[in-house]
């Protein structure tokens, strides 16, 4: 078996692995490259492998950083089946066609310049048509469920704890009669976060690709979020500015609005403070979250249930009219707005009316990749450029590195420790080259496993284990008992996922609460 890196190495945009047996070729995700000229361009070339060549593709989530290039896979001759959890099926939807969107509004601004030059003109990697086209191909699965996508080849998604149904994915491969399993992290998240879960434990793997976004850094912060973000607001509204935070439409706009609620029903945010959400995506992004409440955390669920989710002063602004309103706006206004790396979308408009201000606050809540305005921003830069116009930098310039999806350093050791069984090797994607370096010495200095670091389109090939060594002194009767325990849980918790949703479905409610309650007599 073949394991080829496509992207995301030594960089974090781009996701793209292919994997070959001697029967099938399929992909973990297809993701966009953003960043610095030199990455970008990566979009625009064509495949290093045949579209057409590709069996199907697995999406570990919905961000287009890992899904940004279907469309393209498929408009060059992809036709097989796209799978990922269901909230990732339904994000990609609205995800897909807004990329393609704002594809074609960039090239055609920059057409208009370049026409004007003489020059050549661009083509858009995909339109949103194109992307409408490739949504058929989405098949939605359910987590924690064995399945088998091929003959030898089996799936199972586990929650990463990233973004709402962003997966970590196991995989075992059958080749002459021996098994391999890979598993993909995906991109981990952090523990203790309001919305998701915490990342699933994985009790082993032959072989672990593992992100590395943040493996040379550790959240600041992480405890008082809350009380950060009050902080900025209070400090903005005083000096007469705006509070513009760029925010991903998925995950980080709703992880703002629950802290903004939390804030509101403590009496601890202005009710006379306008917020609003300017990014069509998100509020579209933001009713899936409301849809699929079974993938949020205990503690978010309860809130949700006893109707303490409610914001008064909260505003969404769809069209584009509604958004350009928003730029007559001076003070007492927060506006969340994306793309979270300012390289796109609505929010450059409101960094090209706010930066110059020494009365605004720019606040940013998610990483910012190297080569982005964002990035650029949070470096220090003094004047930018955004649509052509040099902006002069003198509004205030915060982050807050709480509100980040990743987990940061050690949080991937830790994951990585709660292995049963270590893989026999690692191989880090999704980082800059200091993270990842940084992050590889502590893996081979503390838990002392092989690590490597691939280039662009870097291959390696695969062999099973005969044996996996264990980094605890576990004997094989418990190490069986322990993944047998794991597979009866799970098979558990399957079946009474579906014996609920039929007796739901027919309104049998009788026969769900008799079953729940025999269930829980019998486990008490």
């Amino acid at each position: 078996m073949k394991l080829r890196f496509l992207g995301a190495t030594r960089t974090v945009t781009g996701s793209f692995f292919v994997i070959e047996t001697t029967s099938k070729r399929f992909a973990i995700d297809c993701g966009l490259f953003q960043g610095v000229k030199e990455v970008k361009e990566r979009n625009y070339t064509e495949f290093v492998v045949d579209p057409q060549s590709i069996d199907f593709v697995i999406l570990t989530h919905a961000h287009i950083d890992h899904t940004g290039l279907i469309p393209k896979l498929c408009k060059h001759g992809f036709k097989g089946d796209i799978y990922c959890s269901h909230p990732t099926s339904e994000l990609a939807r609205v995800l897909l066609p807004d990329s393609g969107y704002i594809q074609e509004m960039e090239v055609e601004r920059k057409n208009r310049k370049l026409l004007r030059a003489g020059k050549l003109l661009m083509e858009p990697i995909y339109t949103s048509q194109d992307a409408m086209n490739c949504l058929p191909q989405i098949k939605g699965l359910y987590m924690d469920e064995i399945i088998e996508l091929a003959p030898g080849i089996k799936v199972r998604l586990r929650d990463a704890g990233h973004i709402l149904g962003s997966c970590i994915v196991e995989i075992w491969v059958e080749e002459d009669g021996k098994t391999i399993k890979l598993v993909f992290s995906g991109d981990l998240g952090n523990s203790n976060q309001p919305l998701v879960k915490d990342p699933t434990v994985i009790e082993n793997a032959d072989y672990l690709i593992l992100e590395s976004t943040y493996g040379n850094r550790l959240h600041k912060g992480t405890f008082n979020r809350q009380e950060q973000l009050e902080s900025v607001i209070k400090y903005t509204m005083e000096k007469g500015g705006n509070l513009i935070i760029p925010a991903f439409a998925v995950e980080r706009t709703q992880d703002l609005l629950y802290d903004l609620n939390t804030l509101y029903q403590e009496g601890r945010l202005d009710p006379k403070i306008d917020i609003f959400i300017d990014s069509p995506l998100a509020i579209a992004a933001t009713k899936i979250f409301a849809d699929h409440i079974e993938y949020f955390d205990s503690e978010t669920r309860d809130l949700i249930r006893r109707g303490q989710f409610s914001l008064p002063n909260l505003k969404f602004s769809n069209t584009q009219e509604e958004s350009q309103m928003l730029n007559e706006r001076k003070s007492n206004t927060i506006i969340i707005s994306a793309s979270g790396m300012c390289d796109a979308g609505r929010i450059k408009y409101h960094l090209k009316y706010n930066l110059w201000r020494p009365e605004s606050t720019i606040l940013f809540v998610g990483y910012q990749a190297f080569g982005t305005l964002g990035r650029r921003i949070v470096d220090g830069e003094k004047l930018v450029q955004i649509h052509g116009e040099q902006i002069a930098v003198k509004a205030d310039i915060r982050s807050i590195e709480a509100y980040s999806a990743h987990a940061d350093r050690a949080g991937l050791i830790n994951w990585l420790k709660h292995f049963t069984s270590l893989p026999k090797a690692v191989f880090l994607v999704h980082g800059e080259p200091e993270a990842q370096e940084a992050l590889s010495d502590i893996i081979r200095q503390e838990i002392r496993i092989p690590v490597y670091i691939p280039d662009w389109m870097d291959e390696f090939d695969l062999h099973p284990i005969d044996k996996i060594e264990s980094k605890t002194e576990v004997v094989v009767d418990e190490l069986t008992k322990a993944l047998l325990a794991e597979q009866l849980y799970l098979e558990l918790r399957n079946e009474m996922h579906y014996r609920f949703k039929n007796a739901m479905d027919s309104n049998n409610y009788d026969a769900v609460i008799d079953s729940m309650k025999k269930i829980k007599d019998a486990i008490s």
